[in-house]
């Protein structure tokens, strides 16, 4: 039993190391591959993906991915916990901020993202520990722009569509780069769960979503430290 407990420990230890190593070197580079992505390949929708750098992204998309998932981002330190407190709760009553994923941060979307793995149940449980530690290390080593950066770049935004670039290209024939509000906001508004709800052809929710995400944009815009990760 101790020599078992010896080698799990090692094990943790090598896991732990060579993930911190990985952070860092994705700090310039971006991710060759993920799970989701894997798993995407291996459920036969395949991967359609192309990294693009921060400035061959629009600020419309930007501005979009902000206001629908995470207004506090500029902000906070990984972890939005009013968020976290109210949907905890579970309060109906309460006024609640517009945003795709409950009480996860774009900055814990990108951890699970790039470093870990989907899923609810058992698997989500044991995902959290984890989950905090890299949302912490790339909140501390990468800074916002880069988080956002990566976010727009390994998110699933389609059956098998990774990326804003692939997104952009699938949806309406262009470059990221060159997508307007509306468009930016179409996309975005197929998250956090884009196989069903799609952009192409527009389902009901993207329909309704993407103007609520439109409203909010023009409500955030004039933030300085939202416009300061726009540019």
């Amino acid at each position: 039993m101790a020599k078992f407990l010896r080698f799990l420990l090692r094990v943790t230890l090598i896991l732990f190391i060579t993930s911190t190593v990985y952070l860092v070197i994705c700090r310039w580079v971006y991710p060759p591959i993920t799970l989701t992505q894997l798993g995407a390949v291996f459920g036969g929708y395949g991967l359609k993906r192309d990294y693009v750098s921060w400035e061959e992204i629009s600020p419309n998309v930007k501005l979009a991915a902000m206001a629908s998932e995470d207004q506090l981002f500029p902000d906070h330190g990984g972890f939005d916990w009013k968020a976290l407190e109210k949907s905890l709760a579970k309060n109906p009553k309460k006024k609640k901020k517009l945003r795709g994923g409950g009480a996860s941060t774009i900055s814990q979307q990108t951890a699970k993202n790039v470093f870990l793995w989907q899923g609810n149940g058992v698997l989500r449980y044991v995902r959290k520990v984890p989950e905090f530690y890299f949302t912490k290390m790339i909140e501390w080593v990468w800074g916002k722009q880069r988080i956002l950066d990566v976010y727009l770049n390994t998110i699933e935004m389609g059956p098998g569509i990774f990326g804003i670039e692939a997104a952009a290209q699938a949806y309406f024939g262009k470059s990221a780069k060159n997508l307007t509000r509306n468009e930016a906001a179409m996309i975005i508004a197929c998250l956090p769960n884009p196989k069903i709800f799609t952009v192409k052809p527009v389902s009901r929710r993207v329909g309704w979503r993407s103007k609520m995400i439109l409203r909010e944009m023009n409500n955030i815009a004039d933030d300085p430290d939202v416009h300061a990760l726009t540019r």
